[in-house]
């Protein structure tokens, strides 16, 4: 089973022309709400895939926290641990998207600062089921620290999406055995910059010397890279037209979590996760992106020709 812990948003996404400037107003064209939150995303496109999901997060007590687990549960997340916390708002994001499926992303936490570590404690049974635990930046650093903290005791695999990018201690990078930042990210993370395939692997050896046993630098529309103690290896990116990138990342991680937790085989699930990603980004929205298993085996069953 896969444990995630992490945000729940309700994404509020405005698509323009462009996205507007500091000071600058334009007239956008659609106004549209998904349940997203990089948690419950992350969630969801490993669920979708018929992985069996737990996850752990907080919602207010508002119309937006239904729907949120009203949208998780009816993908197979077993949502029963979710918090309800009273007189306080569930998380949004509010995203503009332009006409080139770029975005940017404002996320308010709302519920999200209740993921505390006496919420773990009171959950450490999900934590104990699993074989995998997944976390983002969208709650509490001290949380995430943590919960894989508890995560390593109990010889659980753990994976660190550092997104949004924040800078991090030592030791919770030592308590990741898996870490998948884009380069922006991994420049925060390190200081160095990450303009360049060299810049990246210097990068990338100084997370590898801090204990990360992977590292997924992953590179939009160039592909990936993945760095290990034995190896390092850049992986081209599927050419599709980008509708909306906002999963990306997200969609990624699921797939590649559904293709790793099988063999452990690597390589097999980086190209599993670059499918899944190049599928939801051919769609609007953040979970409404995310494609079934369904989906992914005839996608797969169409590129053989």
């Amino acid at each position: 089973m896969l444990t995630v812990i992490g945000s729940i948003n309700m994404d509020l996404v405005v698509t323009a022309p462009e996205i507007p400037k500091v000071g600058e107003t334009i007239l956008g064209r659609d106004f549209n709400q998904y349940p997203g939150g990089k948690g419950a995303n992350q969630a969801v496109a490993a669920a979708q895939l018929d992985m069996p999901v737990c996850f752990l997060g907080c919602v207010g007590d508002d119309s937006y926290g239904s729907i949120m687990i009203s949208s998780m549960s009816k993908s197979g997340i077993d949502v029963s641990r979710i918090k309800l916390v009273k007189d306080c708002s569930t998380g949004i994001a509010v995203i503009s998207v332009n006409d080139k499926g770029q975005n940017n992303i404002v996320v308010v936490g709302g519920a999200n600062s209740f993921v505390d570590e006496k919420y773990i404690e009171d959950n450490i049974e999900a934590i104990s089921k699993s074989e995998v635990v997944l976390c983002q930046m969208e709650i509490p650093i001290p949380t995430v620290e943590y919960a894989f903290l508890k995560a390593k005791e109990l010889g659980k695999t753990t994976v660190l999406n550092p997104a949004p990018a924040a800078a991090i201690s030592d030791r919770l990078i030592g308590l990741t055995d898996i870490l998948v930042p884009n380069e922006h990210e991994l420049q925060r993370l390190t200081g160095v910059t990450t303009d360049s395939t060299e810049g990246i692997s210097e990068a990338a050896e100084i997370m590898l010397d801090k204990g990360v046993k992977i590292l997924i630098v992953t590179l939009g529309k160039r592909g990936c890279a993945v760095f290990t103690r034995e190896e390092s290896k850049w992986y081209p990116a599927y050419e599709v037209k980008a509708v909306d990138t906002t999963a990306a990342g997200d969609s990624f991680i699921g797939g590649f979590l559904w293709s790793y937790m099988k063999d452990r085989n690597l390589s097999e699930a980086i190209k599993a996760g670059q499918m899944v990603a190049s599928m939801a980004v051919q769609k609007k929205g953040a979970q409404s992106s995310l494609p079934t298993l369904k989906e992914v085996i005839e996608y797969s069953e169409s590129l053989k020709g």
